[in-house]
Order: structure tokens, then C-alpha cells, then sequence
């Protein structure tokens, strides 16, 4: 995201400027994160550290003290290595032991010290796992509209956009449209880590997770209620390929009010996500397959699809979670809702 689509005040903009800080550093503290003139001087006050994004934001899952490293980059640049080195440095010197007989090593086992990522990820999937009591709902989708409806746009949004719309956009911009009707209000909230407060979101900022070699990211997608088909399918292709090339900005991948796991394109059946905290729901996307279904009294094959919701028992009920499918379902089997 570009600085001049963050919520930021003129006067942040002007001394963020004169400073020579970029706004997407910043942590805005006004309503939904805008920046104000107070942000950035705080910013500047205790980020005095020249580090790039990747860096800082590996430094702060880990609990890196800066001050102990040194950057390797241009005027003390500190960079995702010096991060990585420090902390292959601290790690505790192995005991020395009395020399013990030299045990055969079984070739067939392959043993690999876990990345800084991979054990990011394990903490925050256990934390998640461990704290949220998750409900499943299960459901199928008739996509022979969807089909069509994607047959129909994809030309017209390649044209505009030079990308090609994928089932995930429209699911997403799908998704989108009734998280924001106000009786699923719940399914779009979060609750804080005290457990004593919920905060309904009014507006959508949608997490689309994307595998990795080396882990599993979520890009956010910012405001994606106010974003029409072919907006939605540029900013999403935009952190997509971000993603993939290791270029996301840390505000990239934060305040998600909602996300979604698309596993179809591997000819997943169906699998129950896990939720991204602190959003009270995720959405699990699986593979099309033509199965038999009874339409009006007759058997036909028709292009079904399956979609697991796991919503986070205690801000969300069941009954509230399953109307939010079924609606869900109404606007993918009867698309061309979204473009109205």
C-alpha cells in the first residue's frame, strides 16, 4: 500500500515528509488507524534505528533487542541477516560432556533446526488452537453460476487491470459484501486479549492466505468494502506478488477483521482452518468437483464446491455463524449480485 492510500493527517504527512519516515512505518492511533502528527513524532523518537520492514518485524515476533545488533546494510542498515546472525550467536554454547562412542547416523532421518518464520508460526497456530473454543460449519456450493459469471468478467478486468480474475476474488468480494450486512456483525469482530471486550468492525480488511515455501503468510487486503470487482482483484494480486517476491510491508499483513484459506487449486475436499487471531472466523476454500445433485426432482452433475467456516465459539454462535453461510451461498450460487 502506497502512503498516499494510509489514513494519515496533513500535518502527519508534512513532517513524515520532512523527515524522510515512510507513513506505512507508522502505527496510527485514530480511528482505524490514522496517523496523526503525534504518531510520527513518537515514531521518530523511538525508531532512531535504521532497519528495513522485514527486519523490524522479525526483530519484534522474536524479541530482538536492537541495540545488540549490528547492521550490515548502507550507514548501519540493520537487515533481515544481522537480525538472523544475533540470534544464532545468543543461542547457549552446547555443554561440554565426557567424549562418548560415536553412534552410527541413520541416513534415512533428516533433522532441520526450525526458521525464525516456521517458529513464529507454530506460536501464534498453538496460541490460536489452545485459546479459541472453534466451531465448524460445512457447506456446498452450486457453482455453475460463478463459473459463468467468471467466463464473463475475466476478458473485461484483463483488459482494465491486466489480471486475470480467480475464483478466490470473487469469493472474497463475496465474503466481503456480507460481512458488512449488520447481522453478521459477529463474524467480522474481534475480542481482546483479555476476553472481556469485543470490537465489531465496520468496515472489512480481508486476509487472503498464501503459502509459502518457507511458511505461511496473510496479506491484507485494507478497506475492501469500499472496492469494486476489478480494485478488489488489483490490490489482492498486488499483495499476492509481494508476498511471494518476500517484499511485504509488516502494515501489510496486520489488521485483518476477517481472512480466508483457499486450498482448492490441490483438490482439497474440505479441511477446517484454523483462525487467524484475533479475528473470530476464518473461511476454508476447497476444490470444484462435479458431483450428482438432484435439481428440481432430477439427477444432473453439477460443478460443487465446498466451504468449512471455523468461527471462535465465544464471540460467535453457531446459529450466527450458519446464517452467514447460507447467505454466503446465496450470493455465489446468484453472483451478479456482486456487481450491482
Amino acid at each position: 500500500m502506497t502512503d498516499d492510500k494510509l489514513r494519515a493527517t496533513p500535518a502527519a504527512r508534512k513532517l513524515a515528509d520532512s523527515l524522510g519516515i515512510e507513513l506505512s512505518s507508522v502505527t496510527g492511533s485514530g480511528a482505524k488507524g490514522r496517523i496523526h502528527k503525534d504518531d510520527v513524532e513518537n515514531y521518530k523518537a523511538t525508531n532512531t534505528v535504521k532497519i528495513t520492514p522485514l527486519a523490524k518485524k522479525i526483530a519484534e515476533d522474536l524479541g530482538v533487542d536492537l541495540a545488540l545488533v549490528t547492521g550490515s546494510g548502507v550507514n548501519g542498515k540493520i537487515k533481515k541477516r544481522d537480525v538472523l546472525a544475533l540470534l544464532e550467536e545468543e543461542k547457549p554454547a552446547a555443554p561440554v560432556a565426557e567424549p562418548a562412542p560415536v553412534a552410527e547416523e541413520d541416513t534415512n532421518l533428516e533433522k532441520i533446526p526450525m526458521s525464525p518464520m516456521r517458529k513464529v508460526i507454530a506460536q501464534r497456530m498453538t496460541e490460536s488452537y489452545l485459546k479459541a473454543p472453534v466451531f465448524a460449519l460445512n457447506y456446498e456450493v452450486d457453482m455453475t453460476n460463478l463459473i459463468a459469471l467468471r467466463k464473463q468478467v475475466l476478458d473485461p478486468i484483463m483488459d482494465k487491470t491486466g489480471n486475470k480474475v480467480t475464483f478466490t476474488d470473487l469469493i472474497g468480494l463475496a465474503v466481503v459484501r456480507n460481512l458488512m450486512k449488520p447481522e453478521h456483525k459477529f463474524i467480522n469482530s474481534s475480542l481482546n486479549p483479555e476476553g472481556t471486550e469485543i470490537t465489531v468492525h465496520k468496515y472489512v480488511n480481508l486476509g487472503i492466505a498464501v503459502g509459502l515455501d518457507e511458511g505461511l503468510l496473510v496479506p491484507v487486503v485494507k478497506d475492501a468494502d469500499k472496492m469494486s470487482l476489478s480494485e478488489f482483484v488489483t490490490e489482492s494480486k498486488s499483495l499476492i506478488k509481494a508476498t511471494q517476491a518476500g517484499k511485504l510491508k509488516p502494515d501489510q499483513m496486520s489488521g485483518s477483521t476477517f481472512s480466508i484459506s483457499n486450498l482448492g487449486m490441490f483438490g482439497i475436499d474440505s479441511f477446517n482452518p484454523i483462525i487467524n487471531q484475533p479475528n473470530s472466523a476464518i473461511l476454508g476454500v476447497a476444490a470444484t468437483h462435479q458431483k450428482p445433485v438432484v435439481v428440481d426432482g432430477e439427477i444432473v452433475i453439477r460443478p460443487i464446491m465446498k466451504l468449512t467456516l471455523t468461527i471462535d465459539h465465544r464471540v460467535v454462535d453457531g446459529m450466527n455463524g450458519a446464517k452467514f453461510m447460507v447467505d454466503l451461498k446465496h450470493t455465489l450460487e446468484n453472483p451478479m449480485e456482486l456487481l450491482i
